[in-house]
């Protein structure tokens, strides 16, 4: 572990200033102040200087993928940027004066889908903008099964992984930024439920593996539910695990490396502003740290 941990340190501030928190138990000053950096140095710091003077990055909102604004903004958010930083307040300033979803609506007022609203309101949250619209629709749009999928306006009746995990995202980023009501811990509740109910990765119907690319991990995670971020999700919502996670939680220790690292196994294809690992199927600082936080949460509940 002191090996991994010195490997996963050597590295940009938006990764050691989580590693220091979740896996280093550093104290809280110093956390801040490696989290600081993210504005200046680095990932973030190169991030935030990719935007245009129109509020935009990418020319547009959500596409192109993964260069436009709505996905460069969730990715400061897995940086950690810190919202109340002089650069994170202006870069958000121009957001909402000038980004519009296709339908021109202001980009904090969110879109039609599920999937995207997940994450204008986790964005949103973060950040500290007024996204309570957004919130209440998700509320409503929650299926009998507990979960979410942007094909219900198509006609489906059955949740999807990859939307539920996005909406479930959103939704407690809310909670931390707003405070919890019993609306929004139902809705949290009903969709972890549909996870574990599924045992993270396969049908309630017939017990089969719904998808074996969620096996293999990727970050950034894009729009795309794997085994490790919907475990991650579980660890940051403070579930308690229980026998429903066990087969994913197996699965994340069998691809740790002799040497104590995980991999980059799946990439999602499309542009992106700059590399933050060193590549496909090479060890992950991303997908380390949280495969390493993810079983420091399921051991601390024996």
């Amino acid at each position: 572990m002191p090996k991994v941990l010195d490997w996963l340190l050597n590295s940009d501030p938006a990764v050691r200033w989580q590693v220091l928190r979740d896996l280093a138990d550093a104290p809280d000053e110093v956390v801040a102040a490696e989290r600081a950096r993210i504005a200046t140095v680095g990932f973030g710091a190169r991030l935030l200087s990719l935007q245009a003077p129109d509020g935009q990055w990418g020319g547009g909102t959500y596409f192109p993928l993964w260069t436009s604004t709505a996905w460069t903004l969730m990715l400061l958010r897995d940086f950690g940027l810190m919202p109340t930083s002089p650069e994170a307040r202006q870069a958000l300033r121009r957001v909402r004066q000038y980004s519009r979803w296709d339908g021109q609506q202001p980009f904090f007022e969110g879109e039609t889908e599920p999937c995207v609203n997940g994450m204008a309101v986790a964005i949103g949250a973060y950040f500290g903008e007024d996204v309570q619209s957004v919130v209440a629709r998700l509320l409503d749009e929650q299926m009998r099964d507990g979960g979410w999928n942007c094909e219900q306006e198509n006609g489906s009746t059955r949740g999807s992984f990859h939307t539920t995990i996005d909406v479930l995202e959103g939704l407690l980023e809310y909670e931390r930024a707003f405070g919890p009501d019993a609306a929004l811990t139902a809705a949290q509740r009903g969709g972890q439920a549909y996870l574990l109910e599924r045992r993270m990765l396969r049908r309630k119907s017939t017990g089969d593996v719904i998808d074996p690319d969620w096996t293999r991990f990727s970050f950034p995670t894009r729009y795309f539910y794997d085994l490790l971020r919907g475990l991650d999700y579980l660890r940051s919502a403070r579930v308690t695990p229980d026998e429903r996670v066990c087969e994913a939680i197996d699965l994340v220790r069998q691809k740790r490396s002799a040497e104590g690292f995980w991999l980059l196994e799946n990439t999602h294809p499309g542009d992106v502003h700059f590399a933050i690992d060193d590549g496909q199927g090479k060890p992950s600082r991303w997908n380390t740290l949280r495969c390493l936080r993810v079983l420091r949460w399921y051991d601390g509940h024996p």
